[in-house]
């Protein structure tokens, strides 16, 4: 009975510390399995708010995509001209532009289809010549709404005045036609696009040339008086004094027309003013 009872003894202690090794290697392995769970979990709601980030992002651009989209779409294209249109320009005052006179010129739109065209408007302006998107001198449009019917002709007059400020420089004349085809499509014609000089008019006098002749005119007066007046007071130094003698020589006077009565109430009065005795005296002062 000892006997066997030390030999289970001897089994049980054997026995317990690799059941104790079993239980911890089990216990790890279920810890790494949680662990492990834990992680799959965890690298799952990772995946999970990936996935929701790229779908948010992917809206965010499909929603700047339809943005831009509808930019481009709320942009005007630039309109162009029909084939079946044609059109020509002549300026009927010359193909000079001075300010502050009016330029005329006839537009011709000719109709080389089928379907009926309806001109809008005549629009001109002055843009800036190293880019002709800025605007210098915007003049007026000129509604027509007139129908061009298939192989006809329509002509238009239209006119505009430069500026004053705008002389002696290059500018960019843009002349534009506005019409719409039956269907309903809207066109443009540039019939002139190109670069003037905007001169000054040859005719006329303005302000400034007026008060510059003025001016001139009264400098030459002032100068001719003064030349007047030097020449004048250098005559006067040339000139020779005249010097009078007086009464003196009484010789030569006749009283004889003089009455003795007269005479008489003269020597009475004043005998020194008797006009015979000075010519006596005279006469007396000669001998």
């Amino acid at each position: 009975m000892f006997h066997f009872g030390s030999k289970l003894l001897l089994l049980f202690l054997l026995a317990f510390p690799c059941g104790l090794l079993s239980i911890g290697h089990v216990s790890a392995d279920a810890a790494e399995d949680v662990v492990d769970d834990h992680d799959v979990a965890v690298d799952e709601e990772e995946e999970d708010d990936e996935d929701e980030v790229l779908v948010e992002e992917d809206q965010m651009q499909a929603t700047e995509g339809g943005g831009d989209e509808e930019a481009d779409e709320g942009e005007e294209k630039p309109l162009s001209s029909h084939p079946d249109a044609d059109t020509t320009i002549i300026f009927t005052t010359g193909e000079e532009f001075p300010t502050n006179e009016i330029v005329k010129f006839l537009v011709g739109f000719t109709n080389k289809g089928s379907q009926d065209f309806i001109v809008q408007s005549l629009e001109a302006s002055f843009r800036y010549p190293q880019d002709f998107q800025f605007y210098i001198q915007n003049f007026t449009a000129l509604a027509l709404n007139t129908v061009v019917k298939p192989q006809a002709q329509a002509s238009f007059e239209y006119s505009f005045m430069p500026a004053q400020p705008m002389a002696g420089r290059p500018f960019g004349l843009v002349i534009l036609l506005n019409y719409i085809s039956a269907e309903g499509g809207a066109f443009q014609t540039a019939i002139y696009n190109q670069t003037v000089t905007i001169t000054e008019p040859e005719e006329g006098l303005d302000g400034e040339t007026m008060f510059m002749y003025i001016f001139l005119g009264g400098l030459v007066v002032l100068m001719l008086f003064g030349i007047y007046q030097v020449l004048e007071s250098r005559t006067k130094k040339r000139l020779p004094v005249k010097i009078e003698k007086g009464t003196g020589g009484m010789s030569d006077v006749d009283i004889s027309w003089i009455p003795q009565e007269t005479l008489n109430v003269m020597n009475k009065a004043s005998p020194r003013a008797s006009p015979r005795k000075r010519a006596n005296r005279a006469a007396g002062a000669d001998q």
